[in-house]
């Protein structure tokens, strides 16, 4: 074999192999499927497409819940889909202001998609735009090129909306500020099916982080239960039930809340609460809690102090 076609064999078969990696689709009916992505952290390998996406299947086109971190993670979500339906994606559906929620937008907007989102997750994305874009440009590199942020064209009002989308009944619903302010989920009442973003996590820990505020998140989730939904694509890991996903994430955020108030209803301190609360044995075994778990603690101690 020259070296020539030896260069090209091993670009193609590496190539495609890592790619074939990063989102595996799964199908939950003849119309919906989800993309999941790995349950660790933004690698140059896994494109930023750490997280979970979802695809449903109109008469008139695709609904694309999330777009990517960037222009080339776009590409390949839109690969995906191809391999699904010869259905063209006609709406995009951004769930948060994370980056790998939405930097993909421009992708699908210059191939004629129509961004859906609401202002209250516009306005986040708005305002985590800059740092978000260096952060993971530092990660992808090269692969990052071409990325611009870019926004839902009609931002949506309402809290809660009920759109029909090539026949195709999909709800949209902010429930309380979660993972990030303007977080929302996408329910699609006629199949029970919900795309629940970063409200839920599985398989792994999810990340209480600066934005977030775990108090008003387990409302949200409790605003969840009560919709009751068949089938969840979280935001994080595997298509789950709701038994699932209150005992890894419901649960969790309930551990730290009330753990945390009591230790800042006593004044003791965030190191107290930390060492107080970080023996968890019920979810140590979730990827990344020797990582995060901790971390969580502190924020949530820190927010519930504050207000």
């Amino acid at each position: 074999m020259t070296k020539f076609f030896l260069t090209i064999f091993l670009v193609a078969t590496f190539g495609s192999a890592s790619y074939a990696q990063t989102l595996k689709s799964q199908k939950i009916n003849e119309s919906s499927y989800a993309l999941i992505g790995e349950i660790g952290g933004r690698t140059y390998e896994n494109q930023g497409l750490n997280a979970n996406y979802g695809v449903v299947v109109t008469k008139d086109g695709v609904i694309l819940i999330d777009s990517g971190a960037s222009k080339q993670g776009a590409e390949l979500i839109s690969k995906e889909v191809q391999k699904i339906t010869a259905q063209k994606i006609r709406w995009v559906i951004n769930t948060g202001s994370q980056d790998h929620r939405w930097l993909g937008n421009d992708y699908f907007i210059s191939q004629g998609a129509e961004v859906i989102a609401l202002s209250k997750t516009v306005a986040t994305q708005k305002l985590m735009a800059g740092g978000q874009v260096d952060s993971v440009k530092a990660v992808l590199k090269d692969r990052f090129n071409g990325t611009k942020p870019a926004y839902a064209q009609k931002p949506i009002t309402q809290n809660d909306v009920a759109l029909d989308l090539g026949g195709t009944k999909v709800q949209i619903k902010y429930l309380n500020h979660a993972h990030f302010e303007g977080d929302v989920v996408v329910y699609l009442p006629d199949q029970n099916i919900m795309f629940s973003g970063d409200h839920i996590y599985v398989d792994r820990l999810l990340g209480v982080l600066p934005q977030s505020n775990a108090s008003t998140w387990l409302d949200a989730f409790n605003q969840i239960e009560s919709i009751n939904p068949k089938v969840i694509v979280p935001g994080h890991g595997n298509i789950c039930d709701l038994n699932k996903a209150k005992r890894q994430t419901g649960d969790y955020l309930k551990f730290l809340v009330d753990g945390t108030k009591k230790y800042a209803e006593e004044m003791a301190g965030v190191e107290a609460a930390v060492k107080g609360l970080s023996n968890a044995p019920q979810f140590e075994k979730l990827a990344n809690f020797n990582e995060l778990h901790k971390g969580n603690i502190s924020r949530t101690y820190l927010r519930l102090e504050a207000q």
